[in-house]
C-alpha cells in the first residue's frame, strides 16, 4: 500500500486566528514543511489562488498540493450558485494535480467565531437530512466530473461534528460523497474513531491526523468555550504529542486498504508549539506506524508540474 506526507499550513499561519502566526510567510511554511519531511501541503489563506502563480511557487519547495479547505454552503445555498462559487477552487485544484477539496458545511458554522459557545452549533433536524444529501450528492458529483472529487469533512462548530451527525448524512448521499476522516475532530466530537474507519472505509477518500490533549478538551465548558476558545487553550496537537493511539488508528486504516495522503493537521498557538519542532514529531510519530502496517511512503518526482 501507498502513502503520501503532507501536512497543513494551520500550524504556521491560522486564518480564523489571525494573532496566531500572521506575521510568519508563507515562503516559512513551505520551507519547513520540506525540512520536516512532508511531500505536500494543503492551501491556506496565504496561498496563491491560481495555477499560474501557486504552481511555481510549490515546485520550487518541491511539494505537492494535496488539498485544501473549501468553505461550503450547500446546507442553505442555490445549487448552482454553489457550483459557481466553487469553480475558481475546482480549477485551481485540478490544475495543480490536488487528490481532493476538502469540504466543509460552513452554513451557519460556528467555528470561526470566538464568541459562540461549541454547545451552540448548528443542528440539522432528522427530516431535513435527506434534501441535504441529494444537493449535497449532486454537488460531489460535479466536482468529481470536474476532476476534483470531494472529501467531506466532518468538523466541530459545524453542522456535521458528531459521530451521529456522520452517520445521517452518509446515509443520505450517494457513492460520491467521500469523507474526509479526522482523528482530532471526531475523539473531540465524542465518536470512535476506529469504529467510523471500519464503517466507511469505502468511502474516506483523505485523511487527517490530528492528536489531542484529551486533559485540555475534557476541562473546558462547553456551554461558555468557543471552539477557538479551546484552540487557543492547546486542545490540538500533532500526532505523537497527544492521546490518540496512531498506531491503533493506522493499523485500522491498512486493514480497510486505505492509500493516499496522511494530512498532519494542528491548529495552535505558534508562540507556544513551533511549527517546525511540531511537524518533525508529527512526521516521524506516522513515518513510525506506517512502516509497522506495511505502507510505502511515497517521495516527491520533480516532473510532476
Amino acid at each position: 500500500m501507498k502513502a503520501k506526507l503532507g501536512i497543513a499550513p494551520i500550524a504556521w499561519s491560522n486564518d480564523d486566528l489571525p494573532e496566531l502566526g500572521g506575521e510568519t510567510s508563507l515562503d516559512t511554511c513551505l520551507s519547513e514543511s520540506k525540512l520536516a519531511g512532508f511531500t505536500g501541503v494543503e492551501t491556506g489563506g496565504k496561498f496563491p489562488k491560481t495555477p499560474e502563480k501557486l504552481g511555481p511557487i510549490l515546485k520550487n519547495h518541491k511539494l505537492y498540493l494535496a488539498s485544501g479547505w473549501y468553505s461550503g454552503t450547500v446546507l442553505d445555498n442555490d445549487l448552482e450558485n454553489e457550483k459557481d462559487k466553487v469553480l475558481q477552487q475546482l480549477t485551481l485544484f485540478r490544475d495543480l494535480g490536488a487528490a481532493v477539496l476538502a469540504y466543509g458545511e460552513t452554513s451557519g458554522t460556528i467555528q470561526n467565531i470566538r464568541h459562540a459557545p461549541l454547545n451552540t452549533k448548528r443542528k440539522i433536524h432528522s427530516e431535513d437530512f435527506r434534501e441535504y444529501g441529494r444537493k449535497l450528492t449532486l454537488f460531489a458529483e460535479f466536482c468529481a466530473d470536474f476532476g476534483v472529487p470531494i472529501s467531506f469533512h466532518h468538523h466541530m462548530g459545524t453542522a456535521i461534528e458528531t459521530e451521529d451527525e456522520l452517520d445521517k448524512l452518509m446515509n443520505h448521499t450517494g457513492e460520491a460523497v467521500k469523507i474526509l476522516f479526522d482523528t482530532g475532530h471526531m475523539t473531540f466530537a465524542g465518536g470512535n474513531s476506529l469504529r467510523v474507519i471500519n464503517k466507511y472505509a469505502k468511502r474516506i477518500n483523505h485523511f487527517h491526523a490530528k492528536d489531542i490533549r484529551s486533559k485540555v478538551v475534557n476541562d473546558l465548558d462547553r456551554s461558555k468555550k468557543s471552539f477557538l476558545d479551546f484552540v487557543l487553550e492547546g486542545a490540538f496537537t500533532v500526532p505523537g504529542d497527544g492521546n490518540i493511539n496512531f498506531k491503533e488508528v493506522v493499523e485500522t486504516l491498512s486493514n480497510n486498504n486505505y492509500e493516499g495522503w496522511f494530512i498532519v493537521e494542528a491548529e495552535q498557538d505558534p508562540a507556544k508549539a513551533n511549527p517546525f519542532e511540531y511537524a518533525k514529531i508529527g512526521n516521524k510519530e506516522l513515518v513510525e506506524c506506517l512502516s509497522m502496517y506495511g505502507y510505502e511512503i511515497e517521495d516527491y518526482r520533480d516532473e510532476y508540474y
